[in-house]
């Protein structure tokens, strides 16, 4: 898929989490997403942020630990941001093809399509991701495993996926659609359905 087929998908899937918040109510905002310690406002002030992060916003929020300055950072984003305002910034930038600098185009993609389950789950709402974005992002998600802990399931594992041609890895096999595999290798296998095969017990482990 080339870089613009792939901006395209961003883009897409942007505006269709928009939409997704656009519905909800105040009450609803305030949820718990699957990110631990972040809210449903947190992760969407997150995803919008993405294209209006540059330099000068980074040499602010270095620190050693990765993790540790990305909750910083959605924390600050949580405080100082209302649905209201989060709303008004995806009507600005979710057609951007700006990044953060020295990411590539599929870490907006990952942002887009895992950040959106990780606010429509816990709501008991759903979001099919279009299979050919979900394989580029589950590419991309395995060479990142290690910041998401999903490294030893990704390094000792033949995933499968069901709906679209795409398997990577060796070892036991996870088999389902591919936005699952997705889901685990951003570290969210907990969440992770319809997954067959015996690799699968490894994720309980």
């Amino acid at each position: 898929m080339d870089k613009q087929q792939l901006w395209a998908h961003v883009h897409a899937e942007r505006a269709a989490l928009a939409t997704t918040l656009a519905r909800l109510d105040d009450e609803q905002w305030q949820r718990p997403s699957l990110c631990a310690g972040w809210t449903v406002k947190d992760v969407a002030a997150h995803v919008i942020a993405h294209p209006q992060t540059g330099w000068g916003q980074l040499s602010g929020m270095a620190v050693r630990n990765y993790n540790a300055m990305i909750l910083r950072e959605v924390r600050r984003l949580g405080e100082r941001s209302t649905p209201e305002s989060i709303l008004a910034d995806f009507a600005t930038h979710a057609g951007s093809t700006r990044k953060v600098p020295v990411t590539t185009v599929l870490e907006p993609l990952i942002d887009a399509l895992v950040h959106h389950q990780d606010i429509v789950r816990p709501l008991g709402l759903e979001r099919a991701m279009a299979p050919e974005a979900a394989a580029a992002a589950a590419d991309r998600a395995r060479s990142l495993a290690f910041l998401s802990g999903s490294r030893e399931i990704v390094r000792s594992t033949r995933m499968v996926a069901t709906d679209i041609a795409w398997e990577r890895g060796r070892g036991p096999t996870i088999a389902g659609p591919v936005q699952e595999l997705l889901m685990v290798c951003m570290g969210r296998a907990r969440v992770a359905t319809d997954l067959t095969g015996d690799g699968v017990a490894l994720l309980v482990a």
